[in-house]
């Protein structure tokens, strides 16, 4: 064995940096097993020490835990040091050899036993050095173990970084300087003389800054009332004395006025002076806490059918924290006579919280209070209303009001009305039970032709029998009772069926409000679509029913006639809405579509058979050319999405069929096999790919029959076809207007004429392919339409005679000054048609608008780099969003 084979030095240089990584790791981990007590023990006094522990600890306690530190940490790094050892360069290079299949490095440095001298034994052994190097050259330094949770079972190493960590975000590192302050105090007090501190931090509910007195120049300041002042003296005790008129000491007790540490709470205005070396007084202004207050804006009102509400504002110096409104029944200001001409029983106050804001300022703000008070025994009688409001040094604000009737539900079924007024008379007082006993079965001794529900009528019946079973008096239960079952009977009477199909109606709007809050799949909001429509045409059917003849239309006239395809269409678009996932915007469509149907009525002459006006007429053909024109406008949009979007699915192709109307000839459905035809039969298919006609003919007029589909919907003619066919049916219709030589007149043709150059200039953009001219031009033609409704509307008014449109008018020929309103309060335009003004279009556009420019003031106040007036000026704008 002469020769010997060594490494490479090639290999030998590739391995040096993860050589001295793998040994810087083991460095690590040993430096961590033998030192984590260390700066486990740093760190929690870092924490302590940050939040204030050197102020709040005796001087002797902190001497004490300020050894303990000491000797812990000189224990630890003595025994650390002890089992600690640096890492080797062979440790480092067996640990890196370990890594690697094989161990190569091993083989490298390593010599054959046997056989130096044998040709065949070095070239074997030569192969096997080549393999090797190639594998040691592939070597990576292994990660570093640096687990001790065999050494710190507890995790007290975890518990003591996050103690640093809440003392960086919430403490003060400068306080650790406090400790050597502290601990050196006495020292450098015996040499420079005695010394102190102090500070003055207003309650918190103020948000106002602490006040360091020894930063104080000036020798009179302002402080807000129940502010701490603490004193801090240093040095030899007695050498420095506090004399302080700002609060009165406790009675029969002696303050020690040199004690080193001193807090006082400000009572009132006065002086604190230091007395002795380097001493200095203030004069201190106390701040005194204003109470809130709180006042009522405007009236109480009531919202049908029986919710009272009211708005109040609160003002504080700093803010109000709670508030309650407090309602009792003012027996004086009734009528007493009847049942309520005896005493009435006491009760107790109504108290009701009042909201408070979730957000923003409290020193000033507006709430309103919406709560359901109809079953109250204080339903419809004067109150007094107590509003009292709290800030957060416990003072009250209050104002006292007097109502002269609490709103509660009205009856207007005679019957009903009389039952509840028994009610009212037996919640008075107990003793008005055998009188109403009485009432109760006068007007139920008859009951045929008086009750309609033989359920209401059994009621009465039963509460008859439970205050006539009461020899006395009744008790309070049953009072209560009897109150319930009443109450139950006049509101079948008042209502009757058309209570149920409306609890029908809540609950299926109500199920699919629920669905969009829960992602409800497309199936699941089909199914539920189809319920809300089966419950709102039994609803429609039960305000027919009930529609008195010969009835009247509201004081005003100021009503917004619907049609069932007029709901059609806002159940369609809330399903294209949640289809899209614009759950907010199909939730807030829903809300609107259960105020309009709790609060709609069915007046004579709605959907009547009865023989129209030549004005009647006029008005219903261009409502129905306006809502072809809309849906063309549709159409015409989605035709354009499709272009720069093939691939996007249609919105309207929704489950349950919601084109059912529209035959397969319709863009975006040509040459699709399977569809229905009319009543169930299959349709014709289209040849070729094309959408041939499907129903109808080619000059057919639009908006003839609800089966073929409004605007040529269906019957495969193009956009511009059908465009052109609207205009030429609008000049028809403007060539037979009625209202020849009035103002109104005139101004209605002229608005019809902008309408119908309108249409002509969409159908030409349509004929070329221009989608997005062809939508300006049309809805400039739906506007000049509105506008020549609304002229026309007044010039029928003023043929008529009347200011305002009464029964057999046509629909929404309101005077200019006096706009139509649907329930909501909005304008419902001037065809009376619902969105004809104000459609949901544009209300989404609003709201989106709105969202954007709300997400748009929140990143623009989270960049802190703006100035701070802007930033400021965002922060008032969030507070009142």
């Amino acid at each position: 064995m002469t020769d010997q084979i060594p490494p490479t030095d090639a290999v030998l240089r590739r391995l040096a940096w993860p050589l001295r990584l793998t040994r810087a790791g083991m460095f690590a981990e040993r430096a961590v097993r033998a030192f984590w007590p260390v700066w486990t023990i740093l760190l929690l006094a870092i924490a302590v020490f940050a939040f204030g522990a050197a102020d709040a600890l005796p001087l002797e306690v902190l001497w004490v835990a300020l050894v303990l530190i000491l000797a812990s940490l000189i224990w630890f790094v003595v025994k650390g040091l002890r089992g600690f050892r640096l890492p080797t360069r062979e440790a480092a290079l067996d640990r890196l050899d370990r890594t690697l299949p094989g161990r190569p490095i091993t083989a490298l440095i390593d010599t054959p036993a046997v056989g130096g001298d044998d040709p065949a034994s070095r070239a074997v052994w030569e192969a096997h050095v080549a393999r090797m190097t190639i594998r040691a050259a592939t070597a990576r330094a292994p990660e570093p173990d640096l687990r001790i949770s065999d050494r710190d079972p507890y995790g007290l190493r975890f518990i003591a970084a996050t103690a640093f960590a809440m003392a960086l975000l919430f403490g003060a590192i400068w306080r650790v300087g406090d400790v050597g302050d502290a601990v050196v105090g006495a020292g450098e007090a015996s040499i420079s003389g005695p010394s102190w501190e102090g500070w003055v931090e207003p309650p918190l509910y103020t948000g106002l800054p602490s006040l360091y007195l020894n930063d104080i120049t000036r020798e009179e300041f302002e402080a807000p009332a129940g502010s701490r002042i603490t004193m801090r003296f240093y040095g030899e005790v007695g050498a420095l004395r506090l004399r302080q008129s700002v609060m009165a000491p406790p009675a029969g007790e002696t303050t020690d006025t040199t004690a080193p540490a001193q807090d006082l709470i400000l009572e009132r205005s006065g002086e604190i002076a230091v007395e002795g070396p380097n001493g200095r007084s203030w004069q201190i202004v106390m701040l005194q806490d204003q109470p809130p207050a709180v006042v009522l804006d405007g009236e109480m009102t009531g919202i049908p059918p029986g919710q009272m509400q009211f708005t109040y504002t609160a003002t504080d110096d700093y803010a109000v924290i709670s508030g309650q409104a407090r309602l009792m029944l003012n027996a004086d200001a009734a009528d007493r006579r009847f049942g309520l001409a005896v005493e009435p029983e006491p009760r107790e106050a109504l108290v009701l919280d009042l909201p408070m804001p979730f957000a923003g300022s409290r020193a000033e703000f507006s709430e309103l209070l919406v709560e359901d008070l109809s079953q109250h025994p204080f339903a419809n009688l004067p109150v007094t209303l107590t509003l009292t409001v709290v800030d957060d040094a416990g003072q009250i604000g209050t104002i006292r009001e007097t109502i002269d009737r609490l709103p509660g539900r009205r009856f207007f079924d005679p019957l009903a009305n009389a039952i509840i007024e028994q009610r009212r008379d037996i919640l008075w007082s107990s003793e008005n039970a055998p009188r109403a006993a009485q009432i109760l079965r006068a007007i139920s001794h008859r009951p045929d032709g008086a009750f309609d529900d033989d359920g209401a009528y059994l009621m009465v019946r039963t509460a008859i029998r439970r205050l006539e079973a009461a020899v006395d008096s009744i008790s309070v239960e049953t009072r209560d009772q009897v109150a319930e079952i009443l109450w139950n009977a006049a509101i079948e009477l008042e209502e009757g069926d058309l209570a149920d199909a409306l609890e029908r109606l809540r609950r299926a709007q109500d199920r699919l409000a629920e669905a969009m809050r829960q992602g409800a799949s497309d199936e699941e909001i089909a199914q539920l679509m189809d319920e809300l429509r089966q419950a709102m045409d039994d609803y429609m059917q039960q305000l027919a029913e009930n529609a008195q003849p010969g009835e009247d239309q509201p004081d005003g006239g100021e009503t917004m006639e619907m049609s069932m395809a007029d709901l059609n269409e806002m159940l369609r678009r809330i399903e294209e809405l949640m289809q899209q996932g614009r759950m907010a915007e199909a939730q807030e469509m829903l809300d609107a579509l259960r105020q309009m149907m709790e609060n709609m009525q069915i007046t004579q002459g709605e959907g009547g058979d009865g023989p129209q006006t030549p004005g009647e007429q006029a008005m219903q053909d261009l409502q129905d050319t306006l809502r072809d024109q809309q849906s063309l406008s549709d159409d015409s949009f989605q035709e354009l999405q499709e272009q720069f979007n093939p691939g996007r699915p249609n919105p309207q192709q929704g489950p349950q069929g919601q084109q059912s109307q529209q035959g397969p000839g319709q863009p975006g459905q040509e040459g699709q096999p399977g569809q229905g035809g009319q009543n169930g039969e299959p349709g014709e298919q289209a040849q070729d790919g094309q959408g041939g006609p499907q129903s109808g003919q080619p000059g057919q007029q639009p908006g003839t029959e609800q089966g073929e589909g409004r605007g040529g919907e269906g019957d495969g003619r193009s956009l511009a076809q059908r465009q052109e066919d609207l205009r030429r049916q609008l000049q028809e219709q403007a060539l037979n207007l009625p209202g020849e030589g009035t103002e109104g007149g005139e101004a209605a043709r002229q608005a019809l004429e902008d309408a119908e150059r309108a249409m002509d200039e969409a159908a030409e953009a349509l004929g070329r392919g221009d989608l997005a001219d062809a939508l300006d031009s049309q809805s400039e033609a739906m506007e000049a339409l509105r506008e020549g409704m609304g002229e026309l509307g007044r010039a029928l008014a003023q043929e008529s005679g009347t200011e305002e449109p009464g029964q057999g008018q046509a629909d929404g020929t309101a005077p200019p000054d006096r706009p139509l309103q649907d329930p909501l309060g909005r304008q419902a335009g001037n065809a009376g048609a619902f969105g004809s003004e104000e459609g949901f279009e544009q209300r989404e556009e609003a709201f989106r608008r709105a969202r954007e420019l709300l997400d748009e003031i929140r990143r623009r106040s989270a960049e802190q780099d703006r100035p701070e007036v802007e930033l400021e000026y965002l922060r008032r704008l969030l507070d009142q969003f």
